[in-house]
């Protein structure tokens, strides 16, 4: 049954992942879409755009959304899908929240450790690398379009990216301003 691979899934997710949230979109890609084929490319962008603006940690968000997508992809009705969206949202965060309860203690106990602080660094290394593998997956052509498809949505596309880059890193741009502004960028461009 769907539910327990859900289960299943998203706790073997929860436990592997370490760096938050945007480390994990990887690993949840790589899973819902690749080996069990619960959703094509296109709607775990889709997941992620929308878990991106939405209130909460971008990781569990993910998860919500997949877990209902999933379902509803497999068959089942509206209802089923809300069950399936709190099921791999309580599977992601049950094993990390009971391994911080055993480990919390020990943690605290030798901070100061050196070998402690070397996991830690390797971790850091870890993160940086999943968070890139992340960033990668999310340039596809799914995002950016295809230059041989429609080489004006490529560029355009591009373009929006260079330009919400450069105004969020040199500029300090209000993020909700430039969500706002591609939105409706997006909107008139594909829409009208």
């Amino acid at each position: 049954m769907i539910f327990w691979k859900l289960f299943y899934t998203f706790c073997k997710i929860g436990i592997f992942n370490f760096g938050g949230g945007y480390a994990m979109i990887a690993l949840i890609q790589n899973e819902v879409v690749e080996k069990n084929a619960w959703m094509t490319a296109q709607e775990f962008t889709d997941i992620v755009a929308v878990s991106q603006m939405t209130p909460g940690p971008i990781g569990i968000n993910v998860a919500t959304y997949a877990g209902y997508t999933a379902v509803v992809n497999a068959g089942y009705d509206t209802w089923l899908g809300i069950l399936g969206s709190f099921v791999a949202s309580f599977a992601v965060v049950l094993l990390p929240f009971l391994l911080m309860l055993l480990v919390t203690r020990y943690l605290l106990k030798h901070k100061d450790n050196k070998d402690v602080n070397n996991v830690f660094a390797a971790l850091r290394i870890t993160v940086i690398g999943l968070i890139a593998a992340t960033a990668l997956l999310l340039t596809s052509s799914d995002n950016f379009g295809s230059y041989s498809q429609n080489p004006v949505q490529f560029f355009l596309s591009i373009a929006i990216f260079a330009s919400v880059f450069w105004a969020t890193s040199r500029r300090k741009a209000n993020p909700i301003l430039l969500i706002l502004l591609c939105g409706f960028i997006g909107f008139v461009v594909y829409y009208c």
